[in-house]
């Protein structure tokens, strides 16, 4: 199977190479070309005139362990360190994508290191690369472990993701970055929708906010959602996805505070329009429920998509830590201005991270390639994903 990479990966590559990322001001976002072919687009690619349809993927927690480091830098054969490969299993899936968003939990140490994993993250910049490389176009960078290295960690964080062509929300360099909203074109042309990017989470482990930077990352408040989510829909956005960071960790179940908030988030309207379009949970380590509430679709949770091998808080090695989903939603255009963009399909796909050979598996894939041992981990997947009946509203389990 053949992926496409997205208009200006090749450039952001270099880019990043080339330049010491710890050490970047912030950067414009960069622009999108519209010279990639229809064929090789998502359901956003058709070439007609007006609003047309677009697919949008999220996916899991990027939660680089000292084992996945490690691995990077084996893959880079010496030379600073390589996450394409370990990426490259899901790449088809993600590009494919008119839009795709990652969430990148842990923020960057300086260029050269010194890296480190589990309590305090400084991940090697090369992760924004390898996002980019394989499709992703926004990152949600609120999390728990946003602060693990004060404002200066957030500020390389960001500057890499730019210089890799990788938009971003959740945490910002000042406050005009803050009130900025994030918006990003669902393909090429005149006719791509317009989707708004917002992302929070529930804390900082306890780290408290920089000194005169309250705005260093979006802590979870309802009204404040709800007034980002309005004011990304009057600067022109179509479609608004909220990223959130919450939930119990390795609890399979949502948790009381998620089923309250989603349903409070998703009743929240602005004359008779949704407020957000689609919501996508992080957090939790395991992958948790999808469901429609409200008439929304929420993702409690999608697992890690990127992890070291993970001990819950027995103290033992627990295989879910490694287990995920990617959402995929397509949405179509309303019928008259003004109403909203519908979800006409929504679709799971199961994934989980090898951490022997340190890769990212799309599952369906590797099923349909022999890898029969596998079945059990996928089925456990889609129990999960199905638990609170979300079939019954038309989620399938996408290829």
């Amino acid at each position: 199977m053949t992926y496409r990479t997205r208009p200006g990966t090749v450039a952001a590559v270099a880019l990043l190479l080339a330049a010491a990322t710890g050490c970047s001001e912030p950067q414009p976002p960069a622009p999108v070309p519209s010279e990639v072919p229809a064929a090789a687009r998502g359901a956003g690619g058709q070439g007609v005139d007006g609003p047309r349809p677009f697919t949008l993927l999220a996916s899991g927690d990027v939660l680089p362990h000292s084992s996945v480091i490690d691995r990077a830098a084996a893959d880079a054969g010496g030379r600073g360190h390589d996450f394409t490969p370990m990426l490259a299993g899901v790449a088809p899936v993600v590009s494919r994508a008119d839009l795709a968003f990652c969430h990148m939990e842990t923020v960057y140490g300086k260029k050269g290191g010194p890296y480190t994993g589990y309590p305090n993250f400084a991940s090697p910049p090369e992760i924004a690369v390898a996002l980019r490389a394989t499709g992703f176009d926004s990152c949600s960078t609120a999390s728990n472990h946003t602060l693990d290295d004060g404002a200066e960690g957030v500020r390389r964080t960001l500057g890499a993701l730019d210089e890799a062509g990788i938009r971003h929300a959740g945490s910002a360099r000042s406050a005009a970055e803050a009130a900025r909203p994030t918006i990003l074109p669902a393909g090429p042309g005149e006719g791509a929708a317009k989707v708004a990017h917002l992302a929070y989470t529930y804390g900082t482990n306890d780290v408290p906010l920089p000194a005169g930077r309250p705005w260093t990352v979006n802590l979870i408040d309802e009204r404040k959602i709800i007034e980002e989510a309005r004011a990304a829909r009057r600067a022109g956005a179509d479609v608004v996805v909220l990223s959130v960071h919450w939930g119990t960790e390795w609890q399979d179940e949502p948790d009381a505070h998620q089923l309250e908030l989603a349903r409070r988030l998703t009743a929240s309207a602005t004359r008779g329009r949704p407020d957000l379009d689609l919501v996508v949970g992080t957090h939790a380590h395991v992958p948790q429920a999808y469901e429609k509430v409200n008439g929304t679709w929420v993702v409690y949770g999608m697992g890690d998509q990127i992890a070291g091998a993970m001990i819950n808080y027995e103290g033992v090695q627990d295989p879910r830590g490694n287990q995920g989903s990617m959402g995929r939603f397509t949405f179509a255009p309303p019928a008259s201005p003004g109403e909203r963009w519908a979800v006409t399909k929504a679709e799971f796909l199961p994934q989980w991270y090898d951490t022997d050979a340190g890769r990212a598996v799309d599952l369906n894939a590797a099923l349909g390639g022999g890898a029969e041992h596998l079945r059990e981990v996928r089925d456990r997947i889609r129990r999960i994903v199905l638990g609170r009946g979300a079939d019954r509203d038309g989620l399938v389990m996408g290829e």
